[in-house]
């Protein structure tokens, strides 16, 4: 009998969930489409100031995950966790909360990954610096494609641990979003 995905380790969780990227999908935005307008449905009494597709999925012409990544911003004044509740009772699962910022997934099964998976990140408006580094890698296809070629080095190196994959990016996200933010200041405001 499987185990439910609560009970897993992180390793079994990784094990079950590699890292595995896939040439551009045309579905990746459709996919989006389609979820952020079950997301503004699921919200629609809740003070939302922007839903944005982030996340290399959203950068054209890139090998990522087939992991469609959803940015909600709410207003300043909104309870964080209530907003989280509400997505929980629709299929989400809360996997991370801080004070400012949660994360929630959608498609991870204990069978492996659903057909579509998202990872939906809750934040309070003006918490966006993924929008920066998006536009400036869609604006800038080389820099894109420097980024996919470290995406593809990491991705073999780090299969199996995913923080590891994450902090490996850190410093070239870090350098860019910075460029980005100065270029494209006040864009998000």
């Amino acid at each position: 009998m499987t185990k439910p995905l609560s009970e897993m380790t992180l390793e079994e969780l990784w094990q079950l969930f590699p890292i595995s990227l896939t040439e551009p999908q045309k579905q990746w935005a459709t996919d989006y489409e389609q979820e952020s307008n079950r997301i503004r449905k699921i919200l629609q009494n809740v003070a939302v100031v922007r839903i944005s597709h982030i996340g290399s999925t959203a950068i054209k012409n890139i090998w990522a995950k087939s992991i469609v990544d959803i940015l909600v911003e709410v207003s300043p004044k909104t309870n964080l966790i209530n907003v989280a509740e509400q997505l929980s009772r629709n299929g989400y699962i809360i996997m991370s909360e801080e004070k400012q910022r949660i994360s929630l997934n959608k498609g991870y099964t204990v069978n492996g990954f659903a057909k579509s998976v998202y990872h939906l990140h809750l934040r309070f408006a003006g918490d966006n610096d993924e929008l920066y580094f998006r536009d400036y890698l869609n604006d800038h296809p080389e820099v894109a494609k420097k980024y996919e070629t470290l995406k593809i080095k990491l991705w073999h190196q780090f299969q199996h641990n995913r923080d590891a994959y994450t902090k490996a990016k850190g410093n070239f996200i870090q350098k860019y979003t910075k460029l980005a933010k100065t270029k494209y200041q006040g864009r998000y405001v």
